[in-house]
């Protein structure tokens, strides 16, 4: 039996609910019958508050006819939870079924579980292996990690600039420049889904008058996040509509306080859209772990509003003509 080819699939499944089960992690489960190595039944967490991975997966294998849980092997990409939380341990459930083993991709950095899942299982006699497939379910989940590990959102920045190196025509009122295309607003949106919050700064709030709404893409909206440190935002702009909630920093707004504080929110990660001198402070401090720049090739406007400088990588993708590129924190 291959058990990475089996938690290839865990990871696979586990990507359906991308959308829906923040704070949560995403988390995929196989049951296995050991004696031909088939899949009986799969499972993935599909929604916040909802029945985990392993729960769907037994629930699937409870509709076969005459299933010995004593000769099946579990996967999961992530450890199994052993604390009552919105459901009951998955620990516990799979204990009572009697599954003769069980395949970890990793252990889930939560102090709520950190190992007494494995333990849990370990000490009822199931035997666990652990660490199958590891760096590709921490990509999986690495939003729900740096919440865990490292006490703060996983933050990414986005711009979209002009070849000659402007976000925006120099304006105190007015339509800002249009830069992206269709479809590179639409992966925009894509990852307004992937991420529980978007941040913008005051200018942008003021000039702008965004709604942050998640419109092009599945998924729910974003928590909605800005600065009015001189308490000059107007109480109509649209950013304080009651399509998602808005978050107004004022009194504080340095960018470590920020994420302590979205931190213990149990926000795991804020995508940052602008303006320059946001994305310029945010960038002096390190404290990021993304950046994605869209470059529009034939657009020029010779004077502007510069974008933040940093070096490109050679590598990028080509949408719609423009260039997209990624850069990850070193």
């Amino acid at each position: 039996m291959i058990y990475a080819n089996y938690i290839a699939r865990c990871i696979e499944i586990a990507r359906r609910g991308e959308y829906y089960v923040a704070p949560n992690p995403m988390v995929g489960a196989l049951l296995v019958r050991d004696s031909d190595e088939t899949v009986l039944a799969e499972g993935w967490h599909e929604r916040f508050g909802g029945p985990h991975a392993e729960v769907n997966c037994f629930r699937n294998a409870d509709q076969l006819p005459n299933v010995n849980y004593q000769e099946t092997t579990l996967f999961v990409s992530l450890e199994p939870c052993s604390h009552y939380g919105k459901t009951p341990p998955c620990a516990k459930l799979i204990i009572e079924k009697g599954v003769k083993r069980v395949v970890v991709g990793m252990l889930d950095p939560n102090p709520l579980v950190a190992g007494k899942g494995v333990q849990m299982l370990r000490d009822a006699g199931i035997e666990v292996i652990v660490g199958v497939l590891e760096p590709q379910c921490r990509e999986l989940n690495k939003r729900f990690l740096c919440l865990h590990e490292k006490h703060r959102p996983y933050v990414i920045l986005k711009w979209a600039q002009t070849s000659d190196g402007f976000i925006d025509i120099k304006r105190t009122s007015g339509t800002p420049l249009k830069i992206s295309t269709p479809a590179t607003k639409e992966i925009v949106h894509k990852m307004r889904a992937e991420n529980m919050a978007i941040m913008v700064g005051t200018r942008t709030v003021l000039l702008d008058n965004p709604r942050l709404l998640n419109t092009h893409w599945e998924g729910r909206n974003p928590v909605r996040i800005t600065l009015d440190r001189h308490h000059i935002l107007p109480p109509d702009a649209r950013i304080f509509s009651d399509e998602s909630e808005t978050i107004v920093y004022r009194d504080r707004t340095d960018w470590p306080f920020i994420l302590t504080d979205l931190a213990s929110r149990n926000i795991h990660s804020v995508l940052v859209e602008g303006g320059t001198t946001l994305l310029s402070h945010i960038l002096s401090t390190g404290l990021w772990d993304e950046i994605h720049i869209e470059i529009a090739p034939e657009l020029t406007v010779s004077d502007g509003v510069p974008a933040p400088s940093i070096p490109l990588p050679s590598t990028y993708d080509l949408v719609d003509a423009h260039l997209l590129y990624t850069i990850y924190h070193p």
